[in-house]
């Protein structure tokens, strides 16, 4: 199975990505790019849904209800977030161009239609040094959900994000949770470098991701790096063994690399080292 996705640019649905696809449990994910004047349907089925804008405007219509959200770039605004439960349809319209991503995850139905909005978004920094990143707890304990979780965070060029690396396979005691890492790089040609690895198999790979880029996470630690001059933001959906409120349940990080925690400027080398 391969773990990184690059996006279908010559399809209005250029990333989709099932549980079936990934062949992990439950998430499911795509990304819908929208020209002026098109739509987009879809049905909830059995799962609940979120609906995060990436760029443009549209109008998401439930149950005859009508929200209109947009979104200059994920650089410059939060978004509002539709959140829909199970046994809906979702339709999508834009007269001017629309791009969002889709999520979704089996529910029973606890929760109703809801609009979240961008002043509800909790965001914080988090780490230091080389690892200082900012976090925007999009869909996020205690914002309501049964399984779904969702992130977007902001790496600055020659940072790192996720260190220390942490996983949530089951190892360590960490819950059982599916996730991907959806990409957007400033500028276009960019880079960030992505790594899944576990310490108790030899189970490791590391990835090259470009704007638009998707990458799974089926199991491991896991961290992300932005290339100097290169700004990353990436959107993250998870879900898994977690429910209602214990979605708030941290990730376990390596134990190498822990430490870090206790001083983010520590064993920093400093220049010249011989002269």
């Amino acid at each position: 199975m391969e773990h990184l996705i690059r996006p279908n640019l010559s399809s209005s649905v250029t990333v989709a990505i099932t549980p079936q696809s990934a062949r992990w449990n439950c998430l499911s994910f795509m990304i819908i790019n929208l020209r002026a004047g098109q739509s987009h349907v879809f049905d909830t089925g059995e799962n609940e849904m979120a609906l995060v804008p990436l760029g443009g405007k549209g109008a998401l219509i439930v149950s005859g209800e009508r929200f209109e959200v947009g979104r200059k770039s994920v650089f410059l605004e939060l978004p509002h977030i539709l959140y829909v439960p199970p046994g809906h349809r979702v339709d999508v319209e834009s007269e001017s161009g629309f791009e969002f991503a889709i999520g979704g995850a089996p529910a029973e139905g606890k929760y109703p239609v809801r609009l979240f909005r961008s002043a509800e978004i909790k965001t914080e920094i988090r780490g230091g040094g080389a690892a200082r990143r900012q976090v925007n707890h999009s869909l996020a304990h205690p914002m309501p959900a049964e399984r779904l979780i969702l992130y977007e965070v902001y790496v600055p060029g020659g940072s790192w994000s996720g260190w220390p690396p942490h996983c949530h396979d089951g190892y360590g005691g960490s819950p059982h949770l599916d996730e991907v890492y959806y990409f957007r790089i400033d500028p276009e040609d960019g880079l960030a470098v992505h790594r899944n690895y576990r310490i108790d198999n030899d189970f490791d790979e590391t990835f090259s991701a470009c704007h638009g880029d998707v990458i799974l996470i089926t199991q491991g630690f896991h961290t992300t790096a932005a290339a100097p001059g290169s700004n990353v933001y990436f959107l993250n959906y998870l879900a898994g063994d977690l429910f209602d409120d214990d979605r708030k349940t941290p990730p376990y990080d390596d134990p190498a690399h822990v430490w870090i925690k206790g001083n983010w400027d520590g064993n920093t080398m400093q220049l010249p080292v011989i002269t």
